[in-house]
């Protein structure tokens, strides 16, 4: 006999099965940005002592609990957010049983992995890597021509007979989302792509190797020290320096204009070397151009994936939403003009807001439009 599938025992295996795919989204969370492989070494291993855990210390909700948020061997603090990513998943996919059942399950259960994934990624280094977007796109695109039932959340009479029309709603709303988003990118890039800076008298700049596995390559000008990765954000950036002195290698230079790319630089006398090739650069600067974004390109690519689940309407609700909960969390931290404010987990706030309710109040919206 088929099991039945509507019996709270299921929330058991629905609960568990969330929880260790947030241990694995732990091992996403922290390797993916450093660019490690998050199949080798297949076993997870503290970041301080290197030291491979072995199964029966990565007990999903249970080992981080019983350890005291300590590691076993060099006794160094494991953050609070291991234990918390494997509990937020595992309410998100119980949360999805609860309002969708087992029709939807595999397809939400994926986009909640990925915005799980991308919430603490972005967060901690502002940044979305690009494959769990392009991952859910395909999901969605997929998914929309046998389960296009996220997209008629408000009009569930109206869900397509056709397959191609499901992909065809689903790709409406990936366009919607992307080039939406890439508009607001482009207009920004014209109004703050670059940070001028001006200095009175000569201050000293430098590059600053990271220290350890979970730290970019710093660049520090005066007391000012910024992440690698948030003056980079494409491959035909460029940051310009006007120098009085600059040491390569403790080697002086000379003066003049220095280029700095994500990979290379170019010195004053058309020079060009690999940073990888290089022990130290530092110097004396009197003027900085230093690249900027309003927004990183990666969440257009988010807030197109979200567009490919939810469609047209969900992409106008995000981007409605999106933007009070980050203004509400900006006012509520006091969090001032120009500091940088990651955008992606307000983008999946709203769209998770969408999916679990949220569109009933769109709904309610739309029908206060036409009232008479």
């Amino acid at each position: 006999m088929f099991p039945d599938l509507t019996s709270y025992w299921w929330y058991l295996p629905v609960i568990l099965l969330g929880a260790c795919v947030g241990s694995f989204l732990n091992v996403v969370i922290y390797r993916m940005p450093l660019n490690l492989s998050v199949n080798d070494p297949k076993r997870s291993f503290c970041p301080l002592c290197k030291n491979p855990i072995p199964w029966w210390r990565n007990i999903p909700l249970l080992s981080w609990l019983l350890l005291r948020g300590k590691c076993a061997d060099c006794h160094a603090k494991i953050p609070i957010r291991y234990w918390f990513v494997e509990l937020l998943t595992a309410l998100l996919f119980a949360a999805c049983w609860r309002h969708f059942g087992h029709e939807l399950a595999l397809t939400l259960f994926i986009l909640m992995a990925i915005f799980v994934a991308i919430t603490f990624i972005d967060a901690e280094h502002q940044i979305i890597p690009a494959p769990l977007t392009y991952i859910g796109t395909a999901v969605g695109l997929i998914s929309s021509c046998f389960r296009p039932k996220l997209l008629h959340l408000i009009s569930p009479n109206e869900e397509p007979s056709a397959w191609w029309q499901g992909l065809l709603d689903s790709a409406i709303g990936w366009t919607l989302g992307f080039f939406g988003l890439w508009s607001v990118v482009l207009l920004g890039k014209m109004m703050f792509g670059k940070k001028k800076i001006s200095l009175d008298q000569p201050t000293d700049w430098q590059l600053i190797d990271a220290t350890t596995d979970d730290e970019p390559l710093h660049f520090s000008l005066g007391d000012e020290k910024i992440p690698w990765w948030e003056i980079f954000y494409r491959k035909s950036d460029e940051m310009l320096l006007e120098c009085d002195e600059i040491f390569l290698d403790e080697k002086a230079c000379g003066s003049g204009q220095l280029k700095l790319r994500e990979l290379d630089f170019t010195l004053p006398n058309g020079e060009i070397h690999q940073l990888t090739e290089i022990e130290s650069l530092s110097g004396k600067a009197t003027k900085a151009i230093i690249p900027r974004e309003a927004m990183g390109m990666g969440d257009p690519h988010l807030l197109g994936m979200i567009g490919a689940f939810i469609g047209g309407g969900g992409v106008l609700f995000t981007v409605c939403f999106s933007s009070f909960y980050a203004l509400a969390i900006a006012l509520l931290a006091r969090i001032g003009l120009g500091k940088p404010l990651p955008f992606g987990p307000f983008l999946i706030l709203a769209a998770a807001t969408w999916i679990f309710g949220g569109w009933k109040l769109w709904e309610w919206y739309i029908q206060y439009l036409q009232f008479p």
